[in-house]
């Protein structure tokens, strides 16, 4: 208890010097444009005793819980039963249900049964209610979800669209209402998601495959989209013409880069590749005769189903006037999904095939000891070239796509911190693993989309109150948590691409830190 005790007070006053400039004070404007020091004292202290009694609580009993778990029973000589078998019972899971089976029922009406400021909470209750109830499902059938995985989320991602559309259609009564409904939860958390994980995928060639650390990714992003932007408004070609030219020329200059960095490991590599992309977004600001500059280019043209159907009202083959139905701007967001999802799978094949030729082999012997892989006859000028053109031109793809569904491009969409964010979610999914890095994607860009429907906390924190502005706070606290529980990522393990007899999964514990 006294080490507790001493523990939490540090972490308090660690967080206090952390957070007394970040959170205590903030800087703002006044009519005359003078600039003007806010204190917020309350939740700065709000947020120091909030860390100081999580760690009290953690040493003196989370630490204690743990040891315990791994302590059998001297009578039945059985282990305690686990946190989640605890958490996820039967009665917890039947009440989950009727909780949010009654406030689903009653969400209209809120507002007026508990006022403005209950119903925000009711809603947060309503929320983790459905979390938690999907969470025990997931437990109950982990093995089955475990041995099925890849087809299961294949599946879900298949559907999304139409449980969504149908799901908000009941709920309105309406199926204009569940198109129109369904606009913030297929981009924002289907058409968002999906990006951020096939320019993870595309970075995990070069950083979980090869071993090449890579700081300046997001310039294959920007000139992907750039490609489309100033090909597609100057010349009018179409997006399917436009995909692969723009992949072509962002793995173009994945070659260039490659060749000075021939040499360079480590944080070499990684400064060099973050000066080149900070290199791009400054000739994307400057070179305003071509790019315009910081205005960006607006006016990209829509992607078309191949010439056939067209997703802009006044064509006259617009896909409501063929197929006879109501107009719904849904309709070329559930397309873009669809094309997103389609790219995505593309580049996990992509990779999956290349995994188990010559050249993927061959990226992971650089990987693992570049030394050893030059004395087996490798050629490593080759395979680094051959690693940044590949993930380049996935870049590139990203990007011609983003560009696409924006209609509008700035050199502010592809600042480093794109990059770091890319970079972050491999890390957490674990190098050289799809499925992880699918997953970090999945937590890390939705869970901070989900941080714009907190609306309750402005009850706590005040109407001035901003969730989604502290994303990167949380991702940062994400990032720590997991590197502590699960340093080498959400999988910890891989299977190789060359295998005597059996595949067997290589363990985190027979690799060095840092290395395979």
């Amino acid at each position: 208890m006294q080490r507790a005790i001493r523990e939490a007070l540090y972490a308090g006053a660690i967080a206090l010097g952390l957070f007394v400039l970040f959170i205590g004070l903030k800087t703002g404007q006044n009519i005359s444009n003078e600039l003007v020091l806010t204190t917020r004292w309350g939740l700065l202290a709000t947020v120091v005793i909030a860390t100081a009694a999580g760690r009290f609580l953690y040493v003196a009993y989370g630490q204690p819980f743990l040891a315990n778990q791994k302590i059998a029973d001297v009578a039945t000589g059985l282990l305690p039963d686990s946190v989640a078998t605890r958490f996820f019972r039967l009665p917890y899971f039947i009440a989950a249900i009727v909780i949010a089976a009654l406030l689903l029922v009653l969400a209209s009406s809120l507002d007026g049964l508990l006022g403005p400021g209950l119903a925000g909470y009711a809603r947060f209750v309503r929320a983790l209610a459905i979390i938690y109830a999907l969470a025990s499902v997931l437990f109950y059938f982990r093995t089955f979800i475990h041995a099925h995985f890849s087809a299961l989320g294949i599946t879900a991602l298949m559907f999304y669209p139409i449980i969504v559309v149908l799901s908000l259609a009941l709920y309105g009564g309406s199926m204009a209402a569940g198109f129109q409904g369904s606009l913030k939860w297929v981009d924002n958390y289907g058409i968002q998601i999906l990006i951020y994980v096939m320019l993870a995928w595309g970075l995990n060639i070069v950083v979980g495959l090869a071993g090449l650390l890579d700081l300046g990714y997001v310039a294959f992003y920007a000139v992907g989209a750039y490609a489309y932007a100033l090909l597609g408004t100057h010349y009018g070609l179409s997006f399917w013409i436009l995909l692969p030219a723009a992949g072509a020329m962002a793995a173009f200059w994945g070659v260039l880069l490659g060749f000075p960095v021939l040499r360079l490991r480590g944080d070499y590599l990684a400064i060099v590749t973050l000066a080149f992309g900070e290199i791009i977004r400054l000739v994307l600001i400057n070179w305003r005769e071509v790019t315009n500059g910081s205005s960006g280019i607006s006016g990209i043209p829509k992607v078309t189903f191949f010439g056939l159907v067209s997703f802009n009202v006044s064509d006259p083959n617009y896909i409501a006037k063929v197929l006879n139905i109501a107009t719904s701007s849904a309709y070329y967001k559930i397309f873009l999904y669809y094309l997103i999802l389609g790219l995505c799978l593309l580049t996990a094949f992509v990779t999956i095939r290349l995994r188990r030729m010559p050249v993927g082999r061959a990226w992971e012997a650089l990987r693992e000891d570049e030394i050893a892989c030059r004395s087996l006859g490798i050629n490593t000028t080759t395979t680094k070239l051959t690693a940044f053109a590949t993930g380049a031109m996935f870049g590139g793809f990203a990007g011609s796509f983003f560009a696409a569904r924006q209609g509008f491009v700035s050199p502010e969409s592809f600042v480093f911190l794109e990059s770091a964010i890319i970079l972050a979610i491999v890390v957490l999914g674990g190098m050289g693993s799809l499925v992880g890095i699918a997953v970090a994607a999945l937590v890390m860009i939705g869970g901070t989309e989900a941080l714009r429907e907190l609306d309750f906390l402005k009850q706590v924190f005040g109407p001035d109150f901003t969730p989604e502005l502290y994303r990167m706070l949380l991702f940062g606290m994400a990032m720590v948590i997991v590197m502590l529980w699960k340093p080498r990522g959400f999988v910890g393990s891989r299977e190789p691409t060359a295998f005597l007899k059996e595949r067997r999964a290589v363990s985190s514990s027979f690799t060095k830190e840092g290395h395979g």
